[in-house]
């Protein structure tokens, strides 16, 4: 059974009121948009050379660990292009026609943005290449012996997919990206930054000293750094003045079970679970997975990238293995 995690870095399926906040607390320009100086400074180059041209950008492809801000840059690129944006995802192209129909309605330098990309059907793959390279769309018209078809002059447009799984990208596909960028972990002083303009945003106060704390615990990720800050001011409101400050920040955190390193109590249980049961031994994918009754693609997703990072897990031919130092947070941990 999937735990219910502060720290998740998906957002909400639904149309809640957390979606919508966190809408409201996406940067809208290079600008606003705290990190990522690398990936910004090449992003600015293309724009600015596509417009001296008065074409569109070449496609994109952006790629990393969820949260860390990809449907965000697609956003910002398209502002600072001008230019409408279209908003689906892999899943929700399930035929060749759904495809045909979104690309049929752009218009000339829009920007088609794909989340998941890696989830489209090799069917509709197939209608995307002559899409992305020469601008038509191929699609057969009736059936049997009486099917032919037909070539459709498309808009100039551009693609910008992004996925958590580049390995899972068909080649053919990947290699039509002019653009290619894999979006990295942010430092804890970004993290500070935004959770300090995030603050701003949503009405609330919140002292340098607890800014910093929370920038801490957020897993190096802006979604995660979000949502924590809206926790810790709704204990805020409920328990204060309405001020974050590092007293009401750290009771916060103790009610919610994050530790200084920004882990869950699923992700120590993922941890303790592998050691109790195997020690110093490696453990296949699979295997953790029936450990913690999550899906495989969750723990790939959601906790190995930080815990990765962090140099809690390291992979190994025959599987994951918990490291040195993660065993000794843990029992750190337990005895705090």
């Amino acid at each position: 059974m999937a735990i219910e995690r502060i720290v998740d870095t998906a957002l909400p399926a639904d149309d809640s009121d957390e979606q919508q906040v966190e809408v409201t607390l996406r940067p809208q320009t290079f600008d606003d948009y705290i990190g990522q100086d690398r990936l910004k400074k090449n992003l600015k180059l293309a724009i600015e050379a596509a417009q001296k041209r008065g074409d569109s950008i070449d496609h994109i492809l952006l790629y990393g660990p969820p949260g860390l801000g990809k449907t965000t840059m697609a956003s910002v690129i398209a502002n600072e292009m001008g230019a409408g944006l279209r908003v689906t995802a892999g899943p929700a192209i399930e035929k060749a026609g759904d495809l045909a129909s979104i690309l049929t309605n752009l218009q000339d330098g829009d920007i088609l943005f794909i989340d998941e990309i890696h989830r489209l059907s090799r069917a509709v793959e197939e209608i995307l290449y002559s899409a992305m390279e020469d601008n038509k769309l191929d699609i057969i018209i009736g059936k049997g012996p009486a099917a032919r078809s037909v070539r459709l002059d498309l808009p100039k447009f551009t693609i910008i997919g992004a996925t958590t799984r580049t390995g899972s990208l068909a080649a053919p596909l990947r290699d039509r990206f002019g653009h290619v960028h894999r979006l990295e972990f942010y430092t804890p002083e970004d993290i500070g930054k935004i959770i300090t303009r995030s603050a701003g945003i949503l009405n609330s106060r919140i002292h340098p000293e607890p800014a910093s704390l929370l920038s801490t615990r957020a897993r190096l990720t802006p979604r995660i750094a979000n949502r924590l800050l809206k926790r810790v001011r709704d204990y805020a409101d409920v328990n204060g003045d309405g001020i974050i400050d590092t007293v009401i920040t750290k009771q916060a955190l103790a009610m919610l079970e994050i530790d200084e390193l920004g882990l869950d109590a699923a992700d120590r249980n993922l941890l303790s679970s592998i050691i109790e049961n195997y020690e110093d031994r490696p453990v296949g994918l699979t295997t953790i997975a029936a450990l913690t009754g999550d899906e495989t693609s969750t723990i790939e997703d959601f906790y190995e990238p930080y815990l990765l990072q962090i140099g809690f897990i390291e992979r190994t031919p025959r599987g994951r293995r918990v490291t040195v130092r993660a065993k000794n947070h843990l029992s750190k941990t337990k005895q705090a």
